[in-house]
């Protein structure tokens, strides 16, 4: 289902209304951010801005570490936890080796983000030094759209890494049974396509 409803807005987007969602009017946002602060010399409003952006990174990075230690040491209690768990199931199994698949790949999609949250950090770090390059060098490479482009490549590595913290409260709630899952997937579309749409931010 989420697989899915990623496809539908990217196609959504990209053949019928361009600013269908909230990604894409930020990202014109942030190429118009970048011009405004490199004609302006904002230099004070960009540093803050890339601060903040670059600390919420980095803290959601390091929650995902700690996610990650506490799902592997989840595992070690093996199958007192999964009996225990489905306790409220009233379908799937109680099978250890499915136990250990879904810790699995719950531990995936916390890698997901930490690589995603680290790569968006790596993304917003070199923008601040490339802001402050002089105009008047007029610098072949080095221009507006260059540096929008780097800001917008951080945003959307931020938002994969949002994304796979959002999947993991399906995931959790898959270890107490897949009707779970299902329902819980549901009600993150419906609540992913609330928040995603454009026309709605405005409301």
């Amino acid at each position: 289902m989420l697989a899915l409803y990623e496809l539908y807005i990217r196609w959504r987007t990209a053949r019928h209304d361009p600013h269908y969602t909230v990604q894409a009017i930020n990202a014109e946002a942030r190429r118009l951010w970048v011009n405004s602060v490199i004609e302006d010399r904002r230099d004070i409003l960009a540093v803050q801005t890339l601060r903040n952006s670059t600390m919420a990174a980095i803290f959601l990075a390091s929650t995902a570490v700690f996610l990650i230690v506490g799902v592997i040491s989840l595992a070690e209690h093996g199958r007192d936890v999964n009996l225990a768990l489905h306790a409220l199931s009233i379908v799937g199994t109680v099978d250890p080796s499915l136990w250990l698949i879904k810790l699995l790949i719950l531990v995936v999609d916390l890698c997901v983000a930490f690589f995603a949250f680290t790569q968006a950090v790596r993304n917003f770090n070199p923008v601040g030094y490339l802001l402050n390059v002089p105009a008047a060098l007029k610098h072949p490479i080095i221009t507006p759209r260059y540096i929008a482009n780097f800001l917008n490549r951080a945003a959307h590595f931020y938002s994969i890494g949002m994304r796979t913290f959002y999947f993991t409260f399906p995931l959790l709630l898959w270890l107490f049974g897949p009707q779970f899952l299902v329902a819980a997937s549901l009600i993150l579309v419906l609540i992913l396509f609330r928040l995603d749409r454009a026309t709605d931010a405005g409301d």
